[in-house]
């Protein structure tokens, strides 16, 4: 999301007293900022600790995935989807994935399996429980297509204090085609430049062909309408352009997993921590509107907004346990990123890509011990895990640790 979704945009390393980040979910922007890839003025200093978020060029981080890639080992396939899995001897087992390519289909086999597919794909399609938005919901949160735009003099336009006040205006004037007044909007990546995430594309389903394809059409033209509102109604943005929408329609919602634990509302609300917990987080609910009534909009802004039980306060977190990348029954499957297993509001919050590479360096942690150890996914030693973790840099506070995982 962060290189062809163009969510060029990562926030809550830190709860304004101490960083939740650590190993890989360190690593990456450290080096995006020594290769002069994270907007201008930020530093590790600030943004490891502080609750504020940082933009950064895409092109930078996908060069430098492509890198940490290589000195990894990493085969990479591109331009490939999964289109099936194959089924191991064992219930709850997988041998490996069928995928679609350049070539036509072919067979990878694997003794590990990750899905951090975003929509489940591979926890779907091998059989296990999983929980779709808008037939296990009521509603699905909307997409975005996000956009880099460039043309943008930083010394006259600020975002906190302009953005908002201008869209309640346009919206006011019956400017946009949608009277949408939540619109995240700009945010910089360089000196010049930013990413726009704006234009909710409701009743999106993520899951069906028409309605996503409806969905890009859709989202192209609301760039358009973005746009032309920060050229003719934002000071520092007369000159500004649509330089390129995304390729990667930016979903917030679509399939969660039945996982071995499942991380709720009341583990959210009285800020939970447990002994296998593979990472910390302290990003505040995030559930975007729903539609374009006031009363949602209002919702919105209780929930992202306001200290409670939905936005963590300075030094608060809440842990997340093993159990949630791990599909029920499963030998050697593990999700990671914003299909694992939560409920609705908890989504809303981990869903972001700090919290999703958190949930991916578990994941591959974990596979790695399933091939050194024999041990099952749903029955591997915790101990090891948080351990391992550590020793990687993670950041991992719980005093006690156990063998068994927190199931629930």
């Amino acid at each position: 999301m962060g290189s062809n979704g163009y969510v060029s945009s990562w926030y809550c390393l830190g709860n304004n007293v101490e960083t939740m980040v650590g190993g890989l979910a360190r690593e990456i922007p450290e080096r995006l900022y020594e290769a002069g890839g994270v907007e201008p003025g930020r530093s590790p200093e600030e943004w490891l600790v502080t609750k504020r978020g940082f933009g950064f060029d895409p092109e930078t981080l996908k060069v430098l995935l492509d890198r940490m890639c290589a000195e990894s080992g990493v085969t990479v396939f591109f331009a490939s989807r999964v289109v099936d899995t194959v089924g191991g001897t064992v219930p709850g087992s997988l041998d490996g994935l069928v995928l679609s390519g350049p070539e036509g289909l072919r067979v990878v086999k694997g003794t590990t399996i990750i899905d951090a597919t975003g929509d489940g794909t591979i926890s779907r399609m091998a059989g296990f429980p999983v929980r779709r938005a808008g037939r296990d919901t009521e509603r699905i949160m909307a997409p975005t297509l996000c956009a880099r735009m460039v043309g943008i003099d930083y010394k006259r336009f600020d975002r906190k204090r302009d953005q908002q006040a201008l869209v309640d205006q346009a919206v006011k004037d019956g400017f946009f085609s949608q009277p949408d007044r939540h619109v995240p909007g700009l945010f910089r990546t360089g000196e010049q430049n930013a990413i726009m995430n704006a234009g909710h594309l409701f009743d999106t389903d993520a899951l069906e062909t028409s309605s996503l394809s409806n969905a890009y059409a859709w989202g192209r033209r609301l760039a358009h309408e973005y746009t032309r509102f920060f050229r003719e109604r934002a000071p520092g943005c007369e000159e500004i352009e649509l330089a390129a929408t995304a390729n990667l329609m930016g979903v917030r919602e679509s399939i969660r997993i039945l996982g071995e634990y499942d991380l709720t509302w009341d583990d959210f609300r009285i800020r939970r921590t447990f002994h296998d917990q593979i990472g910390i987080y302290c990003k505040q609910v995030d559930i975007h509107v729903y539609d374009t009534s006031p009363e949602e909009y209002a919702r919105f802004q209780a929930e992202f907004e306001s200290e409670g039980d939905a936005k963590p306060a300075d030094g608060e977190y809440y842990g997340i346990p093993y159990g949630v990348l791990v599909p029920k029954g499963s030998i050697n499957t593990w999700a990671a990123g914003r299909c694992v297993s939560t409920d609705p509001m908890v989504n809303g919050s981990l869903r972001d890509q700090p919290g999703c590479m958190l949930l991916g360096e578990a994941a591959g942690t974990a596979a790695a011990q399933h091939v050194r150890t024999g041990q099952p996914a749903h029955a591997l030693d915790t101990t090891e895990l948080v351990r391992t973790l550590r020793g990687a840099g993670s950041k991992l506070p719980q005093r006690e640790i156990q063998r068994e995982m927190t199931r629930g």
